[in-house]
C-alpha cells in the first residue's frame, strides 16, 4: 500500500493544486485532495476560457502543471492528441496518432483518455495507435498494437484507457472472439484477450499475458480500465470484465486470483464499462447491465467464491459510471435514475440516497474533491452535490453543447468540462492565486 500512496503523491503546483494525470485522477478513484472549492458557479464569472476541440469525445482530460492532454478526432476522419494551456486556452500544439476514426453508438476511436507522469504523454486510440511525446510535442515512440494483437474486436469500439503504474504502462484488451463487427474484420478469424505491459521510455511490449473467459458473444468485451490494489503478496492490477474480475501481478501478469460471479444472469450482451474502484482492503466492481455492485475482499488467492465478497447490492446500479471512493465513503451514480448513493464500504451500509434533481442522462463518472460531487450530464448540466453526511444537491450549472460523456477534471483551483464543442475551464478555488 506504501508504494501505492507515494504514486499518488504527485507535484502540487501552486501550493493548494494537484495534477490529474490519469482517468479517474491522482489517487486513482475519481478524487483529488484539493481543497477550498467552489460548490456553485456562474458562466459569467467563472469562466476563465473556452477553447473549441476538433470533434467530440468520451476521453476525459488529464493535466500536469499548465498543460492539459486532450485526445480528439480531427478532420478526415483523423486522431489527434491537443496540449492546451492551462492558463489561456491556448492550444499548444496537436499532433496527429494514427486516421480511421469512425461511430458506433456513443462512442468513436478517441475515447480513451491519456495518461502522463509529467516528462511525456501517452495517448491510446480505438485503432490500435499508441503514441508517446514530450510536453513540447516531440515525438518520442508510436506503435501499433493492432498489429500484434488483430484489429480490436468491441461493438461500441475500444474504449478503455490506459493505467500508469510504477514506471510501466499497462493496456487491458478485452475483446469478443471470433470478431463479428466489420471495423473488427482482418486476416485472423480469432481473437484473445490481453493485459499488456509497456515500456514507457520507447513503446516496447514487455509482455502479453492472455486473459482467459468463459464468456460469450458480447459479453466477452469490456471497457475498463485496471486499477493496482494491495493483495496479500504485494501489488495487484485489478481487471473487470467478461463475467469475471482478475487480479494480475504487475511484473509479468500471471494471475493471482479470480472471481467469475459478475454475470450471474448469463446475459450475452452483459458487456462491462464501470472500471473497479478500491478502498483498503476492498474491491469494489459492477456487474453488466446494471445487475449488482459486488464488493470483494482484497487479497485473494486462486478461485474466489462468495466467501470473498464482503457486501452487494442490487439496487440503483450504474450501467456505465464508474464509482467514486472520496474520504472513506463509496459513491455510486445510477446515471439512467439519476440517482446518487453513499455507502459504507466496508459493510455496505447504505448512508443516504437522493436524485440529482434534472432529468438527464449521465453517462460520465462522478468526480470527488473538497467534500464536493461534481457530476456532468449528457446533455452538458453540471450538478454538484454534498459528499457529506446526507443528500443535498448545492448547485446546478447548465453548460449545454451535448453530449457530453468525459468526466469532470479538478486541478490546480480549476475545473475542466468537456462538451462536444468546447474545453471550458472554470475558476473553483475560493483562494485567490498568488501574484
Amino acid at each position: 500500500m506504501m508504494r501505492l500512496l507515494l504514486f499518488s503523491a504527485l507535484l502540487l503546483s501552486p501550493a493548494f493544486a494537484e495534477n490529474w494525470p490519469q482517468w479517474r485522477g491522482p489517487l486513482l478513484n475519481g478524487s483529488t485532495t484539493e481543497t477550498n472549492l467552489k460548490a456553485s458557479f456562474s458562466r459569467q464569472k467563472d469562466l476563465l476560457w473556452s477553447t473549441p476541440v476538433p470533434g467530440r469525445s468520451g476521453a476525459t482530460p488529464v493535466v500536469w502543471g499548465d498543460a492539459i492532454f486532450v485526445p480528439s478526432p480531427g478532420t478526415q476522419n483523423s486522431l489527434l492528441l491537443l496540449c492546451v494551456d492551462r492558463s489561456t486556452g491556448k492550444v499548444r500544439w496537436q499532433r496527429p496518432v494514427g486516421g480511421g476514426d469512425r461511430v458506433s453508438g456513443k462512442n468513436n476511436m478517441a475515447s480513451c483518455s491519456a495518461v502522463t507522469d509529467g516528462r511525456r504523454v501517452y495517448a491510446l486510440f480505438g485503432t490500435g495507435d499508441f503514441a508517446a511525446f514530450g510536453f513540447d510535442g516531440t515525438p518520442v515512440w508510436q506503435i501499433r498494437l493492432s498489429e500484434e494483437f488483430g484489429v480490436f474486436a468491441n461493438m461500441f469500439l475500444y474504449g478503455a484507457s490506459p493505467l500508469l503504474f510504477e514506471g510501466r504502462l499497462y493496456v487491458p484488451l478485452l475483446q469478443r472472439n471470433p470478431p463479428t463487427y466489420g471495423h473488427a474484420m482482418d486476416q485472423r478469424p480469432e481473437r484473445k484477450s490481453w493485459l499488456i505491459c509497456i515500456d514507457p521510455t520507447t513503446g516496447k511490449v514487455l509482455w502479453s499475458h492472455e486473459r482467459k473467459t468463459g464468456a460469450r458473444e458480447e459479453a466477452m468485451e469490456a471497457y475498463t480500465t485496471p486499477v493496482p490494489v494491495a493483495g496479500s503478496q504485494g501489488m495487484e492490477l485489478i481487471v473487470v470484465g467478461a463475467d469475471c474480475v482478475t487480479a494480475h501481478r504487475p511484473a509479468d501478469g500471471s494471475e493471482v486470483w479470480r472471481y467469475a460471479g459478475l454475470n450471474r444472469r448469463k446475459n450475452l450482451g452483459g458487456r462491462i464499462v464501470p472500471s473497479a474502484v478500491t478502498s483498503p482492503g476492498f474491491i469494489f466492481v459492477i456487474g453488466p447491465k446494471r445487475e449488482q455492485l459486488v464488493a470483494l475482499r482484497a487479497g485473494g488467492t486462486g478461485l474466489v467464491g462468495e466467501e470473498g465478497v464482503a457486501w452487494r447490492t442490487e439496487k440503483d446500479i450504474p450501467d456505465v459510471p464508474t464509482p467514486l471512493f472520496q474520504e472513506g465513503r463509496l459513491f455510486v451514480l445510477d446515471g439512467d435514475r439519476q440517482t446518487l448513493t453513499c455507502f459504507q464500504p466496508d459493510t455496505g451500509r447504505q448512508l443516504w440516497q437522493g436524485r440529482l434533481g434534472i432529468r438527464e442522462l449521465f453517462y460520465a463518472s462522478p468526480t470527488g474533491a473538497d467534500g464536493k460531487i461534481y457530476c456532468l450530464s449528457e446533455t452538458g448540466t453540471l450538478v454538484v452535490l454534498s459528499a457529506g453526511g446526507q443528500h443535498e444537491v448545492l448547485s446546478t450549472t447548465p453548460f449545454g453543447e451535448g453530449p457530453c460523456m468525459s468526466s469532470v477534471v479538478v486541478s490546480g483551483g480549476n475545473l475542466l468540462i468537456r462538451t462536444a464543442e468546447n474545453l471550458h475551464c472554470l475558476r473553483a478555488s475560493l483562494v485567490k492565486e498568488r501574484p
